[in-house]
C-alpha cells in the first residue's frame, strides 16, 4: 500500500474513532451530557488521538529506518571487484537504486510481470534497452551483480513496505479498540487528552533542540575524521587554501575566514546605517499613510531570491564599480580588473540585509513606552534629542539583536558571494579584489560525486563546524551586550 493511502486510512479511522467515542460516552450517560466527567468532544478526541498518534509515530520511524537497513543488507551483496577505482560504494548503490526503480516502474506499467522482474537475466543490453524505454537513465552498463542487487533491493523494499502497512494498521486498530473500550461517563477524558497534547507540544519543542544537536554531532564526527587525515595546525594556522584531490592539499581556514569577515563587515556598513535610519524615520517621523506604503515596499527586499541579488551584483553593481575604479574609469587608475570583488558582494549583500535591520529595529523602537518620550519632551528636550538620548538607548538591546541577525545572515550567505565576490582565497585588504568565503568553499568541496573519505571532502564539515562556532560566539557576545544595557533600562 502506498504511504499516502496508508496515512489517509489512518486519518479516516481516527475520524471514525472520534464519532464512535463521542457516541459511546453520551450513550453511557443515558444521553445526559451533564453526567459526563468531560465534554463529549474530549472522549472523541481521546479515541482519535490514541488511534492516530502511535500509528503515525511507528510509520515515521519505519520510513526513516527502512532505507538504511535495506541499503546495509544490499551493499553487502556487492563484491569489491566491481567497484571502479575512481568510484565508491555509494555511487554503485545509486546505480542499484536506479535499476530497482526502473524494474518497479516496468512492473507498474505492465512491461514486466512480477515473476519476470525477479527472474530477469543479466543481459546488459536488454536491461539497458528496457530501462531506457521507460526513461531511466543509467551511467554505465548493468553488470550482473548490479542487477542481482537491484532485484534484491526491490524485493526487500516491497516486503518491508507490506510489513510496515500491516504493523501500522494493527497498531492503529489496537489503539482504537483500547481507547474505545475505556470510554465511559466516568473516564477522565479531558485529563488524558490534555496530557497527550502537552506531550506532543513538548516533543515539537524538543525537535528544534534535537535537530541542532544532531547537526552539530554530524559535523563534529566528520570533523574528527578530517583531522585524522589532515594536519590540525595547517587548518587553523596555515595561510594557504589550495585543495588538491591528488594529495598534498593546503587547507587553511584563515584565508576563507578573512574573506567572510571582510565581506560581512562591508555588508553591515551598508545595511546597519541605512536600515536603522529607515527604522527611525518610519517609527518617529513618518505619517500613517507614508508608513503604510514605505514599510511593505522596504520589506519586499527580504523576499527577493539571493540568486537575483547575485545577478544584480554581477551584471549591474560590478560593471558600475569597474566604470569607477577600472581601467579607463572615472578616477583614471586601474584599481579593479574584474566585476567580481569584495566591494561588489558587500554592497549587494548590504542591500539585501536592509529589511532585516529596519523591520526589526522599527518594531523594537515602536515598543518603547510612549511615556518615556512624553517625559523627555516634557522636560524640554527636542524630538531629535529624545530619539538620541531616550528612545535609542532604551531600544538598544533589540537593535543589537537586529544587527546580530543581519550579521549571521551575512556570514551564511553563499549565492551573492559566488557571483559577486569570486572564488579566490587569499589575504588582502583591498576591497576591489576578488575573494571567497567559508560557505562558498563548503559548496565547492561538496559539489560532484564525492565519497566523504578524503581530506578535500571532509574539510567541508570542519569549515561548517567552525562557522557554527563563529556564529555561536556572536550570539554570546550579543547576549552579553543586551544584558548589560537591560540592567540600565529595566
Amino acid at each position: 500500500m502506498p504511504t499516502l493511502w496508508l496515512v489517509v486510512s489512518l486519518l479516516v479511522l481516527s475520524a471514525v474513532g472520534y464519532v464512535l467515542g463521542r457516541q459511546r460516552a453520551v450513550a453511557s450517560a443515558g444521553g445526559n451530557v451533564k453526567d459526563l466527567h468531560s465534554l463529549p468532544s474530549y472522549y472523541g478526541h481521546n479515541v482519535a488521538f490514541t488511534t492516530l498518534t502511535p500509528a503515525l509515530g511507528l510509520l515515521a520511524v519505519w520510513l526513516l529506518a527502512q532505507p538504511m537497513v535495506i541499503e546495509s543488507r544490499v551493499s553487502g551483496m556487492i563484491p569489491e571487484s566491481i567497484i571502479p577505482e575512481s568510484s565508491s560504494l555509494s555511487l554503485v548503490m545509486s546505480d542499484v537504486r536506479r535499476v530497482a526503480e526502473g524494474l518497479e516502474l516496468a512492473v507498474t506499467q505492465g512491461a514486466l510481470s512480477e515473476g519476470e522482474a525477479g527472474a530477469l537475466d543479466a543481459n546488459t543490453t536488454d536491461v539497458r534497452a528496457l530501462l531506457g524505454d521507460l526513461g531511466v537513465a543509467l551511467g554505465s552498463d548493468v553488470k550482473p551483480e548490479i542487477l542481482a542487487a537491484a532485484q534484491a533491493y526491490r524485493g526487500l523494499n516491497t516486503t518491508a513496505t507490506t510489513v510496515m502497512a500491516v504493523l501500522v494498521g494493527l497498531v492503529a486498530l489496537v489503539g482504537f479498540s483500547w481507547a474505545y473500550m475505556r470510554t465511559h461517563k466516568d473516564f477522565r477524558a479531558r485529563n488524558v487528552v490534555e496530557k497527550g497534547v502537552m506531550s506532543l507540544l513538548i516533543f515539537a519543542a524538543s525537535l528544534a533542540i534535537l535537530t541542532t544537536i544532531g547537526i552539530v554531532l554530524s559535523m563534529f564526527f566528520e570533523t574528527i575524521n578530517f583531522f585524522g587525515l589532515h594536519s590540525f595546525a595547517d587548518f587553523f594556522f596555515g595561510t594557504t587554501w589550495a585543495p588538491n584531490f591528488r594529495g598534498d592539499s593546503e587547507l587553511s581556514i584563515l584565508p576563507l575566514l578573512w574573506g567572510t569577515l571582510f565581506i560581512s563587515v562591508i555588508a553591515l556598513l551598508v545595511a546597519v546605517p541605512i536600515g536603522l535610519f529607515a527604522a527611525i524615520y518610519l517609527s518617529e517621523y513618518a505619517g500613517p499613510a507614508v508608513r503604510a506604503v514605505a514599510k511593505p515596499l522596504l520589506e519586499i527586499l527580504a523576499g527577493i531570491p539571493t540568486i537575483v541579488y547575485g545577478l544584480f551584483a554581477l551584471l549591474t553593481v560590478g560593471p558600475m564599480l569597474i566604470s569607477l575604479f577600472g581601467k579607463g574609469g572615472a578616477f583614471g587608475v586601474e584599481w579593479m580588473t574584474g566585476a567580481t570583488s569584495v566591494l561588489t558582494a558587500g554592497v549587494v549583500m548590504g542591500i539585501m540585509l536592509i529589511p532585516f535591520v529596519s523591520s526589526l529595529s522599527d518594531d523594537i523602537i515602536n515598543a518603547v513606552p510612549q511615556a518615556m518620550r512624553d517625559g523627555s519632551l516634557g522636560l524640554g528636550a527636542t524630538k531629535s534629542e529624545t530619539i538620541r538620548q531616550v528612545v535609542l538607548p532604551a531600544a538598544l538591546p533589540g537593535i543589537v539583536g537586529a544587527v546580530l541577525l543581519a550579521a549571521s545572515r551575512a556570514i551564511g550567505e553563499t549565492m551573492i558571494v559566488v557571483m559577486g565576490a569570486g572564488a579566490i582565497a587569499k589575504f588582502s585588504a583591498n576591497p576591489l579584489e576578488s575573494m571567497t568565503t567559508i560557505t562558498t568553499r563548503i559548496v565547492s568541496q561538496l559539489t560532484g560525486d564525492t565519497d566523504f573519505a578524503s581530506p578535500e571532502t571532509l574539510v567541508a564539515f570542519a569549515l561548517g563546524l567552525s562557522l557554527f562556532v563563529l556564529t555561536l560566539g556572536l550570539n554570546v557576545l550579543a547576549l552579553y551586550i543586551v544584558r548589560k544595557y537591560r540592567e540600565q533600562y529595566d
